[in-house]
């Protein structure tokens, strides 16, 4: 299967993909531990970030805080990939294990599992334009032209736009269990 991908994306390498899958994951789970999307955005289609951003609002509205303790990626693997519409996407198992819990505003435990960790599979779909420009290309911000470390937020440090990643590199377009 892999041959297949590489056919579609010549930069392609399975263990630089899937080390990079995990840790999006991770970053995800941070992100809603801390109320704030802005770290991950760049790695979301639109509408899982609509989806995180609206559990975000949700915790935040009942005065909760969501934790992710002792959390790992256990393992990972591309289990299938298909091209449709001018995009390569490539089907990930994650499965994970964590403490997921929910505390109130005073720190107090509130719900959810806090004395061991659970393990969750979780389907992931990564897509990318078979069309995509190269990733150097976006060194600069295309919309002030100042210079970006993608890795860190995927928004501009100056003018707070956010870099369409969906233009250069895979991005999240499902993602359950979370």
């Amino acid at each position: 299967m892999i041959e297949e991908i590489i056919k579609y994306d010549k930069g392609f390498t399975e263990a630089t993909f899937l080390t990079k899958a995990d840790h999006i994951f991770i970053m995800i789970l941070n992100a809603i531990m801390e109320n704030d999307l802005s770290t991950v955005k760049h790695y979301l289609s639109e509408d899982v970030y609509n989806h995180f951003n609206e559990l975000v609002n949700k915790y935040t509205e009942e005065h909760v805080i969501r934790l992710f303790d002792e959390m790992n990626v256990k393992s990972t693997d591309i289990v299938d990939y298909n091209v449709e519409d001018g995009k390569l996407n490539i089907i990930v198992t994650l499965v994970s294990r964590y403490m997921d819990y929910f505390i109130n505003e005073d720190g107090e435990f509130a719900s959810g599992i806090n004395d061991h960790r659970i393990e969750l599979p979780h389907r992931i779909v990564f897509t990318k334009k078979l069309e995509t420009k190269n990733l150097g290309e976006v060194r600069r911000c295309p919309s002030c032209g100042h210079s970006l470390d993608i890795n860190a937020s995927g928004l501009c440090p100056f003018c707070n736009q956010t870099i369409d990643m969906s233009e250069y590199d895979y991005i999240i377009t499902e993602i359950d269990n979370i």
